[in-house]
């Protein structure tokens, strides 16, 4: 069997449940002609570079397939029927990736926590400053009742 990356996105006016049940009727459609998808991608709701079909927005999933041909044409040809997606693109590889897409790498730096406290380096000179102004006024101060 051959290996496939397949991405489409659907309506932005379906619920995340609704994105879910495309997957598995997909995923169906697959298995029910002896391939299997081997990796699942949800990778939201995601603004779009131009409007299609009046919609701004779109969920865009991601499958890695291994399947046969017959499969893949009938994946397809249940996607040109289906009115809740609005593209599809499948590419045929010679092996799958190891690890998550690029897309779902570059939403995980993205979410990660980030480690600014608000400890920047503008802010330590001035304590530093005035740190030292008020040892001085200390010094100072000691020296004039010493004399």
């Amino acid at each position: 069997m051959a290996y496939y990356e397949c991405v489409f996105i659907a309506r932005q006016d379906i619920s995340a449940t609704q994105v879910e049940g495309l997957c598995e009727t997909f995923s169906k459609v697959i298995s029910d002609n002896g391939g299997s998808v081997v990796t699942t991608e949800n990778w939201g709701l995601r603004t779009l570079s131009y409007r299609i079909n009046k919609n701004r927005k779109a969920h865009y999933v991601l499958f890695n397939i291994d399947a046969p041909a017959p499969a893949i044409h009938e994946m397809e040809r249940q996607m040109r029927i289906n009115e809740d997606i609005l593209r599809y693109l499948t590419i045929k590889l010679d092996a799958f990736e190891e690890g998550p897409s690029v897309m779902m790498q570059s939403r995980q730096r993205d979410e990660r926590p980030r480690s600014y406290d608000n400890n920047d380096d503008s802010n330590t000179p001035v304590a530093v400053v005035a740190e030292a102004a008020t040892v001085e006024s200390a010094e100072t101060a000691s020296d004039g009742a010493e004399a």
